[in-house]
């Protein structure tokens, strides 16, 4: 319990609201949880080459743990999805090398330290460990993957608690029984647009530089990195995607499909088959997370 405490004890400081939720500061938080209760999410993930692409340059993982029994450690969870630009060279190593650089560091930052039986030194915020883990991978893949350029989202779980990351155009939202958030904001030039009132939401759907991006791993020394808290609320999903999926299957669909099922690995594989019978002009990757009801 004392090492959560010191993960979670420091106060962090504002981050902007480029998310359609607003980003939970410490002291707004509200749990949903009882703490004798145990969540035991439910995980399923996805992904195809798609149809007309040879070269496959997403890269999604999934790493969760959970305890049974010892009430001072929380479950916790993290999951990452990226998508290499298809137009640099490297764009699957790129991909690769930035999933795994974010998922050692906070392996080592954050899971490894809740194992700890002995009191350590107070961590940073969770924000800042996220920041400086997507700054780390974003020097390695310019170091190890000259050329190549990634998007990256990764959520951090920690008992009731998601911490979103997001660099590029990978997405993450929320779906319950009422509707389907968006929690990440894409960083193309056509929602810069869209932001500015060039552009309306109609017509950046048929923009033909709807992937054109302004910020994405390896593609700039200093990447933005937005960050948000969200809740865990019992019976919702949490879903990251690339655009081989969102860019595909729309809102609406993918809402339906999610809301309507109990178990994630069945939902992942037709969200990807849906992407595919619609031309799978992309890459497809999906990780759905469902967080159940608390008995």
């Amino acid at each position: 319990m004392f090492i959560f405490k010191r993960i979670f004890g420091r106060k962090r400081a504002p981050s902007l609201d480029h998310a359609k939720t607003a980003p939970l500061e410490e002291h707004e938080f509200i749990s949903y949880l009882s703490p004798e209760s145990r969540r035991h999410i439910l995980v399923g993930s996805a992904h195809s080459v798609g149809l007309e692409r040879s070269q496959d340059d997403d890269l999604s993982l999934i790493i969760t743990g959970g305890v049974n029994g010892d009430k001072g450690l929380p479950d916790f969870g993290l999951f990452c999805v990226a998508d290499g630009l298809g137009g640099y060279e490297h764009g699957s190593l790129a991909s690769s090398i930035a999933i795994r650089t974010v998922a050692r560091i906070l392996m080592r930052g954050v899971f490894l330290r809740l194992l700890e039986i002995e009191s350590i030194d107070e961590s940073p915020p969770l924000d800042e460990m996220i920041s400086d883990a997507f700054k780390a991978a974003n020097q390695a893949v310019f170091e190890l993957a000259q050329g190549g350029a990634t998007t990256l989202t990764s959520a951090l779980m920690l008992d009731d608690k998601i911490v979103i990351g997001h660099v590029g155009d990978t997405r993450a939202y929320l779906i319950n029984a009422e509707k389907i958030e968006a929690l990440t904001i894409d960083h193309s030039l056509v929602q810069r647009l869209v932001e500015s009132g060039t552009l309306s939401e109609e017509e950046a759907l048929d923009s033909p530089h709807r992937s054109v991006l302004w910020n994405a791993m390896g593609k700039t020394e200093d990447p933005r990195v937005d960050i948000s808290y969200h809740a865990i609320i019992p019976n919702t999903y949490l879903m990251l995607c690339s655009d081989g999926l969102w860019d595909v299957v729309e809102d609406e669909e993918m809402f339906q499909m999610v809301s309507k099922a109990r178990d994630p690995q069945k939902v992942c594989d037709a969200l990807v088959r849906t992407a595919n019978d619609a031309g799978g002009p992309d890459n497809v990757s999906v990780i759905l997370v469902r967080f159940p009801s608390v008995k």
